[in-house]
C-alpha cells in the first residue's frame, strides 16, 4: 500500500490559498469600482437620485435631485415623499390607471410611484416635478425596489431625468411632421372631395388627376382616367375643349353647362366650375376643374323649395291659430267686460247716490260690486296667463322702491285681513330698498301671496311679511317672506303647487279662487330674473317666498315744472260749459257714461250710436272731448278716428278710447293710432274723470 505524498498536498493547498486571496483582491477591486460607479451616479449632477426608506420617506438626496428640484438635500431627508414634489393630478391618473391595468385598488400617493416596482415589475415613466419655486418640468424616472439580503424591501431608489428638452424636441419634430403630412395630403383631401367630380389636366386638357367621384360619373377607373383627354368624358367634345380653352384663356370659368357620358352610356348634365393653376413660381401647370350634377342639385332645391313652402304653411298655421286665440281672448274679453261694465258701473253708481244708500240696500250692493271685481280679476288672470304662456306679456323692469310697493299693498289688503281678524305685520325699512321689477306686476304677485295667506289662515292667525338680503352668485338679490300661521301643506300637495287651475283639493270649499294666482305670480318672478318658491311644514303654516335682484335707488332730476292738480267735481262758479261726445253703441254703457257727466255742472253730453253720426256730431257740434267705442256698427272706433284726424275742423280734439278690448295689444294700437288715451271697460270712475279733465284742459290749450 502507497503512502499519501503529503508534498504535493501542502503544495495543493498553497496554490488554493493564493487563488483565493488573488480572487478577493479582485473582488474587492471590483467592489471599490462599483463603489465609485455609484459614487459618481448618485453625485452627478445630471441625474436625480432619490432614495427612500420603505415607506417612501426620502433618505438620500444627491446633487443631481438639488439642482433639479431646487430643494437641498436638509429641506427634504426624513421629511417628504417623492410623491410630494410631483404633480398630484398626475399621481391620481397614474393610480387609476394602474388600478385598472393590475385589478387592484392603488391609493393616489407614494404607493401609485412605486407600485410597479414593489412587484418585481420594471417601471420607467414621465412625471411632472415640481421644483421649489413653483415651476414644473417634465422628467423621465427609473424605479426600482432596494432589498436586503433576504429579498425583503428596505426602500426605493428612483432615479429621475430631466425630459423637458427631449420633450420640446418631440413636440416640435411632431409639429413639424403635423405640417408635412397636412402639406403632403392637401392636394389629396381636395382631389378626393365627396362633393364634385374633381380633375386636373394640363394645358393640353389631358387628365393629370381624378378623384372617385369623377370616377363614380364616368364609369372609368382612375388609371383609365389620367392620361386620356378631357374631352372625350363628354357627349360633347368640341365643347368640352371649348371649356379648357376659356379656362386657360380667361383664367376661370363657372356654370359652364356639359353633359359626362359613363362607360355604361348613362349621361348627367353636369355645372363645369374651373380655374388654372400655377406652380410657385407663377408657370402654369393646368386646370382644375369641378362637374356638379345638376340634376342632384335641383333635386335638392326642388325639395327645399317644397320644405320651405310647408315651414311657411306650418308658419302661417301657427300664426293664425295664434291670432285665432288672441283674437278669441280678445273677443271673450270683450264680451265680458261689455256686460261687465253695466254692472260694475250701476253698481258704483247706487253705492255712491246722495243720499247714501240705506244699510239694507248696501247689503245688495256690496255683494254685487265683489262678485263684479272678482269676476274681473278673473278674466284679468285668464288674460294674463294666457299673455305670459305665448311670450307677449311686455314688462318694464326698472329699479322699484319695495318700500312703496310694501306700503301700496298693506293699505289694499290690511282690510281684508281685519275682516276675517287676521293680524299683519309688514317690514320696517331702515334704509331705501330697491329691487329690478315692474311695478304693476310686483304688486300683482305679493297682493296674491298676501290675499293666499289671509285666506288659507287660521282663525284669528296671522301674517308677516320680512325681506331677507342674499347674495347669489356674486349678484345681490332681496327675498321676499310671506308667513302664515295656517295648516300647513303636506309634501304630495306642495309638489302641486304652481299648476294652472289646481286649488290643491280646496275647490269645495268656501274660499273663492281659480288656482291660476300661483302659477302667474310663478311666471311673472321668472320674467322678472326672479325665483318662487314655498316652505311649509303641517300644523305650523307655510311661507312662499320670491326673490328678485337688488338695485341701486334711481337717481332722481328734480323737475321745474310744478305739478298739474286734477280739477275734480267742485266747479268753480263762472266755469264755462264744455261739451263731451259719446259714440258708444252698448245702451247701458251709455247710461253709465250720462250719469256720471250728469253730475258734472259744467259738462254737457251729446251721444252717437255708430261711427258714422259720431263724425257728423263731431262736425256739426264741435265737442271738446270725443269718448269713442272701438267695436262700433258700421266703421270701427280705428276708422272713425282717422277720418277725424283726416278733417281740419275735427283733427284738434282729443279722442278717448273707451273699449272692453283690454288685451296689451289693443292699448298698444290705439295709442299708436293716434287716440289720446285709452281707457277700457269696466269703467274705474276716478281714472275715466281724471282722464276727462286732463282732455278737456288740452282741448282748452288747443283753442
Amino acid at each position: 500500500m502507497l503512502e499519501p505524498d503529503f508534498t504535493m498536498v501542502r503544495n495543493a493547498e498553497d496554490a488554493a490559498a493564493t487563488a483565493a486571496g488573488v480572487t478577493e483582491v479582485r473582488r474587492e477591486a471590483a467592489l471599490l469600482k462599483t463603489g465609485a460607479l455609484q459614487n459618481a451616479i448618485f453625485n452627478s449632477a445630471n441625474f436625480s437620485c432619490i432614495a427612500t426608506d420603505e415607506k417612501g420617506v426620502i433618505q438620500l438626496f444627491n446633487v443631481g435631485a438639488e439642482r433639479m428640484l431646487g430643494y437641498t438635500s436638509a429641506e427634504v431627508v426624513d421629511k417628504i415623499t417623492p410623491a410630494d414634489i410631483s404633480d398630484p393630478k398626475e399621481v391620481i391618473v397614474r393610480a387609476k390607471a394602474l388600478s385598472f391595468e393590475l385589478a387592484t385598488p392603488i391609493t393616489p400617493g407614494f404607493e401609485a410611484l412605486v407600485f410597479k416596482a414593489s412587484r418585481g415589475i420594471e417601471d420607467i415613466y414621465e412625471l411632472t416635478y415640481i421644483r421649489k419655486d413653483g415651476s414644473r418640468f417634465a422628467a423621465v424616472v427609473s424605479v426600482t425596489a432596494l432589498r436586503d439580503d433576504f429579498g425583503v424591501i428596505i426602500g426605493y431608489l428612483l432615479i429621475g431625468t430631466d425630459n423637458t428638452a427631449r420633450k420640446q424636441v418631440e413636440e416640435e419634430q411632431k409639429q413639424l411632421d403635423q405640417r408635412l403630412r397636412d402639406q403632403q395630403f392637401y392636394t389629396r383631401s381636395l382631389i378626393e372631395s365627396n362633393i364634385d367630380a374633381l380633375m386636373a389636366t394640363n394645358s393640353a386638357g389631358i387628365i393629370t388627376d381624378v378623384n372617385k367621384q369623377m370616377e363614380a360619373l364616368t364609369g372609368c377607373t382612375r388609371d383609365e382616367l389620367i392620361g386620356a383627354p378631357f374631352k372625350d368624358c363628354f357627349t360633347d367634345p368640341e365643347r368640352a375643349e371649348e371649356a379648357i380653352r376659356s379656362v386657360l384663356g380667361a383664367g376661370k370659368v363657372t356654370d359652364y353647362e356639359l353633359t359626362a357620358r359613363a362607360r355604361d352610356g348613362k349621361e348627367t348634365v353636369v355645372s363645369y366650375n374651373a380655374t388654372t393653376f400655377h406652380d410657385r413660381d407663377r408657370k402654369l401647370q393646368g386646370v382644375f376643374a369641378a362637374a356638379r350634377d345638376v340634376t342632384e342639385r335641383k333635386r335638392f332645391e326642388r325639395l327645399q323649395q317644397e320644405n320651405n313652402v310647408e315651414l311657411e304653411r306650418a308658419k302661417a298655421a301657427a300664426e293664425k291659430a295664434n291670432l285665432a286665440k288672441s283674437d278669441f281672448l280678445s273677443s271673450m274679453s270683450h264680451e265680458l267686460r261689455s256686460p261687465l261694465n253695466a254692472i260694475l258701473g250701476f253698481a258704483q253708481l247706487l253705492s255712491s247716490e246722495t243720499p247714501p244708500p240705506s244699510t239694507s240696500q248696501m247689503a245688495s250692493i256690496d255683494p254685487i260690486l265683489r262678485a263684479g271685481w272678482y269676476l274681473l280679476d278673473l278674466i284679468n288672470e285668464i288674460l294674463d296667463l294666457a299673455q305670459v304662456e305665448s311670450g307677449k306679456l311686455a314688462l318694464s323692469l326698472e329699479p322699484t322702491s319695495l318700500q312703496e310697493v310694501m306700503a301700496e299693498c298693506q293699505a289694499m289688503i290690511e282690510p281684508q285681513g281685519q275682516k276675517r281678524g287676521i293680524t299683519m305685520v309688514f317690514p320696517h325699512f331702515d334704509a331705501p330698498c330697491y329691487v329690478e321689477a315692474d311695478r304693476t306686476r310686483l304688486k300683482q304677485v305679493l297682493i296674491n301671496l298676501l290675499s293666499n295667506a289671509i285666506k288659507y289662515n287660521r282663525a284669528n292667525g296671522t301674517v308677516t311679511i320680512d325681506c331677507e338680503w342674499q347674495t347669489v352668485e356674486g349678484t345681490p338679490r332681496v327675498r321676499i317672506n310671506v308667513r302664515d300661521s295656517g295648516a300647513g301643506l303636506i309634501p304630495e300637495l306642495l309638489r302641486q303647487l304652481f299648476q294652472p287651475f289646481n286649488r290643491l283639493g280646496r275647490n269645495s270649499t268656501a274660499e273663492e279662487g281659480t288656482g291660476i294666482g300661483l302659477v302667474m305670480s310663478k311666471r311673472l318672478v321668472e320674467l322678472m330674473g326672479g325665483a318662487i318658491g314655498v316652505d311649509s311644514v303641517v300644523g305650523s303654516g307655510s311661507v312662499f317666498w320670491f326673490d328678485l335682484n337688488a338695485v341701486e335707488a334711481p337717481c332722481l332730476v328734480e323737475s321745474p315744472m310744478e305739478s298739474v292738480a286734477i280739477v275734480h267735481a267742485h266747479i268753480q262758479p263762472g266755469t264755462p260749459m264744455r261739451t263731451v261726445l259719446c259714440v258708444e253703441d252698448n245702451p247701458a254703457n251709455l247710461s253709465l257714461i250720462e250719469q256720471l257727466i250728469t253730475r258734472r255742472a259744467d259738462l254737457r253730453l251729446l251721444s252717437a250710436s255708430d261711427g258714422n253720426t259720431g263724425i257728423q256730431l263731431a262736425h256739426s257740434r264741435q265737442p271738446d272731448v270725443i269718448l269713442m267705442d272701438i267695436n262700433l256698427p258700421g266703421i270701427s272706433g280705428f276708422e272713425a278716428l282717422k277720418l277725424l284726424r283726416e278733417d281740419p275742423a275735427t283733427c284738434h280734439i282729443p279722442v278717448i278710447a273707451l273699449s272692453a278690448n283690454a288685451m296689451p295689444r289693443d292699448k298698444e294700437r290705439g295709442l299708436a293710432a293716434g287716440f289720446y288715451r285709452y281707457l277700457t271697460k269696466p269703467i274705474n270712475i276716478v281714472e275715466f274723470m281724471n282722464t276727462l279733465d286732463t282732455a278737456l284742459e288740452v282741448s282748452e290749450q288747443v283753442l
